[in-house]
């Protein structure tokens, strides 16, 4: 193993170990309580450099302590100011003059009292005659919460097909299915995958987005943008024969049990697009679109380079020619204005998307569902994509994200997502993170976000290392909790982290105090520092969505049977022999149907999968949790995962539809008539009233 940092007496005293600590770098962690490991040293140096500092030689480590000294020495402001609302600057030199500059324009004196929330400017000047300015951020004390407790379904969207879309789930799906569920049911929400902008031809992860900011419009439902029914003839007979690709595409996967083929879906869709964009918009709809325009500005303007560049370069920026790979080079804006009618496009299709999202969180809210449509933030972006080009100075070069090696994975995982480099967010008043929230949530009624123990750390891996030689960079959790409860109090949301696995002391408790949810799955809920059994509900934390499953676990019925046990080891992924691991699997089962049976939770007795489903739910029911989770496959008893961490190809990882327990896929039509799903949705409204 590579030399690690501190083997010497004193790891504290190791001069690239201080360097390290100055920047965030941790060259320890302790992967379970009392087991400490070491960081390699070349790791950390590493590391260090996509932060800008040279820590290759004692020569180099030497130069970066004296001029980081020398920087701190001289400083007057930190690189940002992070405050929340009614507190005061921070302390300042006798005589220092401030002045602020609100994000509106206006200028305050620095004592002026409390604040507006908002993006300001603070500058100040010292009896010496030196100036200084930094950005300045007020943010709210605590983050909207869910008003009354409620239930909502959880889906991946492109799983969720229906008479009328075309291969795979869409807007318009979505927007019935909010309608259908808080008029029918008094659901109250629905969360969704993240719907960001994808990787043309690339990985079908909706976590591993080419954009963050802008959503894919491949969940587009054409025959809904309004200029689609001013067709001139011949294009609408063009677009008749669209559609009836479409129907059998969606034939294929709903009737022949083939799975979803996104590429194929929008193959279809962006021819019809194409000739919808060939009518007119009337001066009404004109306007709309140029206000688009306007309110998302250049990181719009990139996202539709990068998609024009895409069309002509290939969709992996890092092949393009040299000068093209610098969203801000001349070579770039000569390229852009020759592909100006490509740009447009991709422009107007973000524009058509974001008002198909509008109108699927208005159906909801209309629905009486509070918050409505929870949308989902991935926790990075993919290496090759608009965001990775456009935003690619505030990301670290060479790294990736991942995660060290654990229980349930000795190995550590690389997810192959470069991470945010928390100096560059600092020197940019975290401008490039509040945009991609910002542009999440223009339509969210709430918002889940994927491993949120990122805004406090992320393990960090070097390119070509493996995962158990990365290390955990550190992030200001003020700063970043700050700018989300910033964005979600003006977007009027909630937000839901998801913080399952491996949870620093003291996260779980940072976040609650700012509003942030929490995820609570049934299976993971332990007495840990106990006894190990099942949790009681009594003991589960009051701020979570509670769920029995989530897309990266096995449907419940697939639990409850053990046959997720089987599926596992018929691809290979098991690391024991089978007999022990269903042994293991069974005990758990039975440790939980046991509980549910001293609750009375649980007439049907053992054996009725589906009485046994209900229980669960039940369960959940008797927590003190504001928001119940029901994953929508397994309101019909679907043994299949949406994904199965772990694997590549062996198993079609995002491209499954919603199936009944023989595998045969059920649309949003024939859910909406299941007996059994009315029947699980009656004992959760029931346990809600009670």
């Amino acid at each position: 193993m590579a030399a690690a940092i501190g083997e010497a007496a004193d790891a504290d005293c190791h001069p690239v170990a201080r360097l390290a600590a100055l920047h965030g770098v941790d060259t320890r962690y302790e992967p379970a309580p009392g087991r400490v490991v070491r960081v390699p040293e070349a790791t950390v140096v590493a590391v260090l450099a996509a932060l800008g500092v040279d820590a290759s030689t004692p020569q180099a480590v030497r130069d970066a302590l004296a001029a980081h000294e020398q920087r701190l020495r001289a400083r007057l402001l930190p690189p940002c100011v992070v405050l929340r609302e009614g507190a005061a600057l921070p302390q300042l030199p006798d005589g220092t003059v401030c002045a602020v500059e609100l994000e509106t324009g206006e200028q305050r004196p620095g004592d002026s009292g409390s604040l507006p929330l908002g993006y300001h400017l603070l500058r100040v000047r010292v009896p010496d005659g030196r100036t200084a300015v930094a950005p300045l951020i007020v943010v709210p004390q605590r983050i909207p919460e869910p008003r009354h407790r409620s239930f909502g379904f959880m889906v991946q969207l492109y799983s969720l097909l229906s008479d009328r879309s075309w291969g795979m789930g869409d807007l318009g799906d979505l927007a019935d299915l909010a309608s259908w569920a808080g008029r029918s049911l008094g659901a109250g929400f629905v969360t969704v995958n993240p719907l960001h902008s994808a990787v043309p031809g690339a990985d079908p992860s909706p976590y591993r987005p080419s954009s963050r900011r802008f959503p894919d419009p491949v969940y587009l439902r054409v025959e809904d943008v309004p200029e689609y029914a001013h067709l001139p003839p011949a294009a609408r007979q063009r677009a008749a024969e669209l559609l009836a690709k479409a129907a059998a595409l969606r034939e294929t996967v709903v009737d022949k049990r083939e799975l979803i083929d996104r590429d194929a879906v929008w193959r279809l869709k962006s021819a019809a697009l194409e000739l919808v964009r060939t009518v007119p918009l009337t001066p009404g709809r004109r306007a709309a679109y140029c206000d688009f325009l306007a309110e998302c500005g250049q990181a719009l303007d990139d996202h539709a380079t990068w998609c024009a560049l895409a069309e002509v370069h290939g969709p992996d920026w890092r092949s393009w020619p040299t000068g093209l790979r610098d969203p801000r080079s001349p070579q770039t804006a000569r390229a852009r204005t020759e592909v100006l009618d490509r740009v447009d496009f991709h422009c107007w299709l973000a524009w058509l998307t974001d008002s198909q999202l509008q109108l699927a969180q208005l159906a909801a809210s209309e629905a009486g569902m509070a918050p409505g449509i929870v949308h989902d933030l991935a926790v990075g972006v993919h290496p090759c994509g608009a965001d990775a080009w456009a935003l690619r100075d505030a990301l670290a070069p060479g790294m990736s994200i991942g995660a060290p090696p654990d229980a349930f994975n000795p190995h550590g995982q690389d997810w192959a997502l470069p991470p945010w480099r928390p100096d560059a967010l600092a020197a940019t008043g975290y401008a490039p993170y509040r945009d991609v929230l910002r542009g999440v949530l223009r339509r969210a009624g709430g918002l889940r976000i994927d491993h949120i123990m990122g805004l406090f750390r992320l393990w960090w891996v070097p390119k070509g290392r493996p995962p158990t030689e990365g290390t955990y960079v550190r992030y200001d959790p003020e700063a970043m909790l700050g700018v989300l409860a910033l964005e979600a109090h003006r977007a009027g949301t909630v937000v839901i982290g998801e913080d399952l696995g491996t949870v620093e002391p003291g996260v779980r408790e940072a976040l609650a105090e700012r509003g942030v949810l929490g995820t609570s799955v049934l299976w993971f809920e332990r007495d840990h520092d106990g006894d190990g059994q099942p949790l009681p509900p009594a003991a589960w934390r009051s701020g979570c969505l509670a769920t029995v499953t989530t897309h990266d676990l096995p449907s419940t019925a697939a639990r409850l049977t053990g046959e997720h046990v089987e599926l596992r080891h018929r691809l290979g992924l098991l690391s024991r022999p089978l007999a022990v691991e269903q042994a293991e699997d069974a005990a758990e089962v039975a440790q939980w149907l046991a509980l549910l049976r001293r609750l009375d939770l649980l007439p049907e007795g053992t054996g009725d999968e589906e009485g046994a489903i209900k229980a669960v739910h039940r369960f959940l029911l008797r927590t003190p949790a504001r928001m119940i989770g029901i994953w929508l496959p397994d309101t019909i008893g679907d043994r299949r995962p949406q994904n199965l961490p772990g694997t590549f190809d062996q198993y079609p990882n995002w491209r499954l539809p919603i199936a009944d327990p023989t595998g045969r896929p059920v649309t949003l039509d024939r859910l909406a008539a299941s007996p059994r799903l009315h029947a699980l949705v009656d004992e959760v409204r029931e346990g809600l009233r009670r």
